[in-house]
């Protein structure tokens, strides 16, 4: 899973809270995310975040131009280990 020049270490520890925030084990969630399923993380969403989280996922360019926020930009460095 290493593709996105991730640090294991940092990953695995994002899925340990994320999974812990939801209520399923890390390796079900690292399973889901890996198929492009979203299925665990939604049912923790309400019906309204989850309604926008599924319209982002269905809009490539709403997709790109989120990820292209200085958030979301800060974020991957932090997760990449600064690279």
């Amino acid at each position: 899973m290493n593709k996105n020049n991730f640090d294991p270490k940092q990953l695995n520890g994002l899925l340990n809270v994320v999974s812990k925030k939801i209520g399923i084990p890390p390796e079900q969630l690292k399973k889901e995310l890996e198929a492009g399923k979203f299925d665990s993380a939604l049912s923790a969403m309400s019906a309204g975040e989850s309604a926008k989280f599924q319209q982002v996922m269905k809009n490539p360019q709403l997709i790109e131009k989120l990820m292209s926020t200085p958030q979301a930009k800060a974020l991957y460095q932090k997760l990449s280990g600064g690279k």
